[in-house]
């Protein structure tokens, strides 16, 4: 069994993605590769499930998914990279906290390497830089496996944000890599991040997959 298949999935629909998810999830057995999916999505809302007291955009020219991860309201769009993350938490002897701080911990150490001091809060999952989030987290279980995962912005359009609450905090502002300076490209991010995770995460070896 191959240690960790990584998939470079390019851009993607978040629901045709969300659902593979789900359906990866359901039919996997305790044989079945740890995976991480590696892709970018068409300008998105998404709603986890602690929907109480969310505002809702204020433009109807993106749609809101309701999803089946946890936390609030994000943004998903061009220029944002999202890793997914479909791990057998069990057979690695992972508790979802050892996992949110390796996410957490791999986009911090990423940062590092280009001279950007980041910091993660343990009242609000995510990676900050200079009290503004750079990258978000939201994860779902089932039968003690996880999906979903982490984005991090790099490129994009950052005024989606402003039509909501980011991660249910008013007020709350945004940044990404290109506003502070950084020359990364969402594949170098990623070959950087992915590079990160896997020490995280104590994976020795991987092989690459373009499709699911």
């Amino acid at each position: 069994m191959q240690n960790l298949i990584v998939r470079q999935l390019g851009k993607t629909a978040y629901e045709t993605t969300w659902h593979a998810m789900q359906d990866f999830t359901a039919r996997r057995t305790e044989d079945t590769a740890d995976e991480l999916w590696v892709t970018e999505h068409d300008p998105v809302y998404t709603l986890g499930l602690n929907r109480k007291n969310v505002r809702y955009p204020d433009r109807k020219d993106i749609p809101v998914v309701l999803a089946d991860r946890g936390g609030k309201i994000t943004y998903h769009g061009p220029g944002q990279l999202v890793i997914y993350l479909l791990i057998d938490l069990k057979r690695k002897h992972l508790s979802v906290r050892h996992l949110v701080s390796a996410m957490e911990n791999a986009i911090i150490e990423l940062l590092a390497e280009h001279k950007i001091k980041a910091v993660a809060k343990p009242d609000a999952p995510g990676v900050y830089v200079n009290e503004s989030k750079i990258a978000s987290l939201g994860l779902r279980l089932k039968n003690q496996c996880s999906y979903h995962g982490l984005s991090l912005n790099i490129d994009m359009d950052l005024s989606p944000f402003t039509a909501i609450d980011p991660c249910g905090y008013a007020g709350l502002q945004v940044t990404q890599t290109k506003d502070l300076g950084l020359s990364l490209t969402m594949q170098s991010a990623a070959d950087s991040l992915l590079k990160a995770l896997m020490q995280q995460l104590s994976y020795t070896s991987a092989c690459a997959e373009n499709t699911i």
